[in-house]
């Protein structure tokens, strides 16, 4: 017997839980559908939320053959033999429709190739993935697709999901009673993570557990929900967009000083026990957003990275958590990565011109010949440790890079050269 998730998949646009953004009335994809001129798709999206059956509808609603693959399972050349197969009965369709699953498995020659496939007109081609297209599509297939961004579906939708499904439960199932209490589907849409898919495997397997076969009946408890399955999986890819995108809120929140929204997301890459890629964020913070702000940043955050690295996870999570609130709550600079940044872009567009002669090492025989070092001042031997001379080259000694940060630490430092410059 099919899975419950596969005998109640959507038959209509109107019937698909979620994507109101792209299939409601009068959005982008239900005039597609309605004007029945299907362009070539990458639905890109997490597992769950409707891609396949979206694909499913479309063929349906065209009249198009509909030829479904998994690009993990088989290569360009399946693809064309299963394409040439279907265009015998090109007669009783109008074109063919490609639903190519997991198309990021393709690697780029592949991809390329796949392109004969689609070029003439007689095939469109649907591709899905829960990678960002952008990052493992080729650019000659993108350019000739429109892309459809699937969003995790709520958990109020998901919750109005089960419910229909519970009313068509009667339709695969001869039981004589069949109760689901309203707080076991709340509890399944709470812990699926936005996928309608594993809701309803969820439902499911509560379903057999729920089994009194002396009684004929089913009878689903929020206890037989937690006895099923107690804890909620996480949609995380270490190397795909929702890893980089778990990420770059958590260094964001940092630099925005929410150090709740940053433990949040903490909690998330802990959960993925995703070291690297939370020391790294720790430490990038406290040079690039915490700055000379706080000097010693820098050095409270690697004691906390090194103890992180030292116990492991789980025990990794409470200097990891300590690291981050107190970046989060420390003020902020970003004055030096603006002012090397400022100087990277000057090596990249303009002529800085030589080093000053003066500054050049002069630590062998014949570079006083040269010139080398000769009218060089050691601040040392002058008051204060300090004698102005040009340290940038000719063509840009006006060049202003570092611009101090208004805040404690920096403005203090401001406040003692410009007195003792003076």
């Amino acid at each position: 017997m099919k899975p419950l998730a596969d005998r109640l998949r959507p038959k209509k646009i109107e019937d698909m839980i979620g994507q109101s953004h792209i299939i409601g009335e009068g959005k982008v994809l239900n005039k597609i559908i309605k004007n029945k001129s299907i362009p070539n798709m990458i639905l890109y999206g997490p597992p769950g939320t409707g891609k396949t059956t979206l694909a499913n509808i479309i063929a349906n609603a065209t009249g198009k053959k509909y030829v479904k693959l998994n690009a993990v399972n088989c290569g360009v050349k399946e693809i064309k033999e299963v394409i040439e197969s279907a265009k015998q009965d090109l007669f009783s369709f109008n074109g063919i429709i490609l639903m190519l699953d997991e198309i990021q498995a393709m690697n780029k020659k592949q991809q390329q190739a796949l392109l004969e496939v689609i070029e003439d007109g007689s095939v469109t081609l649907i591709a899905s993935t829960a990678d960002n297209p952008y990052f493992v599509i080729y650019k000659a297939i993108l350019s000739r697709s429109s892309i459809f961004e699937f969003k995790t579906i709520d958990k109020n939708d998901i919750y109005k999901g089960l419910k229909r499904a519970v009313k068509k439960l009667p339709e695969f199932y001869t039981y004589d009673y069949i109760n689901i209490e309203d707080e076991a589907l709340k509890a399944i849409a709470e812990t699926c993570n936005g996928d309608m898919r594993t809701a309803l495997n969820k439902l499911e397997l509560a379903f057999n557990l729920g089994i009194d076969i002396a009684a004929n009946s089913v009878y689903i408890t929020l206890d037989t929900v937690l006895e099923s399955s107690n804890t909620k999986i996480l949609s995380f890819d270490r190397g795909g967009d929702d890893g980089y995108s778990i990420l770059s809120a958590f260094h964001k929140s940092l630099r925005g000083s929410d150090a709740d929204a940053a433990i949040h997301y903490l909690a998330r890459l802990v959960k993925a026990e995703d070291m690297q890629g939370i020391t790294r964020r720790l430490l990038c913070v406290a040079s690039e957003d915490v700055g000379l702000a706080v000097p010693q940043a820098i050095t409270i955050t690697e004691a906390c990275v090194s103890s992180a690295l030292q116990l492991g996870f789980p025990e990794a999570r409470i200097p990891l958590a300590q690291a981050t609130v107190y970046l989060a709550q420390c003020p902020k600079s970003n004055s030096v990565v603006t002012a090397i940044d400022l100087a990277l872009e000057d090596l990249d567009n303009i002529e800085t011109g030589d080093i000053p002669l003066h500054l050049k090492d002069a630590h062998y025989s014949g570079a006083k010949d040269l010139g080398r070092g000769v009218d060089y001042k050691y601040p040392h031997d002058y008051p204060n440790n300090y004698v102005k001379q040009q340290y940038l080259p000719e063509s840009i000694k006006n060049k202003k890079y570092y611009t101090h940060g208004n805040n404690k630490n920096e403005l203090a430092f401001k406040h003692f050269w410009d007195n003792l410059k003076k």
